[in-house]
């Protein structure tokens, strides 16, 4: 615990200076400033190589630190209460006097806000008097990372600190929510929309209406391991890295899992740790079988589809 704290400080040191760190989450990495600061987001913006109109989720620890900043209603205060602190984002609405930087939010009137639960990070922002703006801690368009020594393989001396709290635990980026207007699910991850449809039958699919909120991780392009990579794969090539989530009875140097039992939640967590490794070992193709695409099977196939545009 003494350990712990004493890191915290050294996280609190960092961003008060307007640095950025990297901090646990229980969904991937993030790469963290105080979202209250032009100077300290800006450097997130250029540490991550990431185009300015793309913006950032800021982190909040509770509902009353984010009352100052956004508007909230009924829906939102339903989804807080069953999901929060956990993998959902929420688009709200600013308040005219919010502090949030307009870097964050491509000066737009409305910003992703969530509650993570990873231990460590909920004491790091009960420390603090701002949110921080914490994007995956990670080269843009890249893997997601989901281990301290995942950060240091993107970042190397240019990221001065990172806070490690051990592997995450879902693997997977938050679900996002649009709360503007009539409620509908921009990114699919670590909720999944069933859960979601159960406390706000309201729900818009998003495939009804066109979305015009630009939020992160639904680029066209994303989560890519920079090499190409096969969906629904049901045998790999000569030389090609095979992820699989089923046992084989055959042996395969080229075979990777996820998972040997089918478990999508496992398969989740492994999947951009997988990536990792076989880019690593220098293969120049990756197959993937079939990912059943129910429960956070649908958020692993938006994650491998968008992995797999060229």
């Amino acid at each position: 615990m003494k350990k712990n704290d004493s890191n915290i400080k050294k996280a609190i040191k960092y961003l008060n200076n307007n640095e950025c760190i990297g901090i646990p989450t229980e969904t991937v990495y993030g790469l963290a400033g105080n979202a209250y600061s032009d100077k300290a987001v800006s450097r997130v913006y250029k540490l991550k190589r990431r185009p300015r109109n793309n913006p950032l989720i800021a982190h909040y620890y509770s509902i009353n630190s984010l009352k100052k900043d956004c508007e909230i209603d009924n829906t939102f205060i339903k989804l807080y209460k069953k999901f929060c602190p956990g993998p959902i984002s929420f688009v709200l609405k600013l308040k005219k006097k919010s502090r949030v930087s307009k870097i964050i939010t491509n000066n737009s009137n409305s910003v992703a806000v969530r509650f993570p639960s990873h231990s460590l990070t909920r004491k790091l922002l009960k420390k603090i008097n701002y949110p921080l703006a914490a994007p995956s801690a990670n080269i843009s368009a890249g893997i997601s990372p989901v281990s301290k020594q995942d950060v240091v393989d993107e970042f190397g001396p240019k990221l001065k600190f990172i806070l490690d709290g051990g592997p995450s635990k879902i693997g997977l980026e938050s679900t996002i929510i649009n709360l503007i207007g009539k409620p509908h699910i921009l990114r699919l991850g670590g909720i999944n929309s069933k859960l979601i449809y159960k406390i706000i039958n309201q729900l818009e699919n998003k495939n009804k209406k066109k979305i015009k909120i630009k939020v992160p991780g639904t680029s066209k392009l994303h989560y890519s391991p920079g090499i190409p990579v096969r969906l629904n794969a049901k045998k790999n090539y000569q030389n090609e890295a095979y992820i699989l989530i089923k046992k084989r009875k055959k042996l395969d140097k080229n075979y990777f899992y996820i998972s040997k039992t089918n478990n999508l939640k496992q398969a989740a967590k492994n999947l951009y740790k997988t990536l990792r490794i076989i880019k690593k070992k220098g293969y120049k193709k990756i197959a993937i079988e079939n990912i059943p695409n129910i429960n956070i099977g649908e958020a692993i196939n938006d994650r491998i589809l968008r992995a797999s545009k060229k």
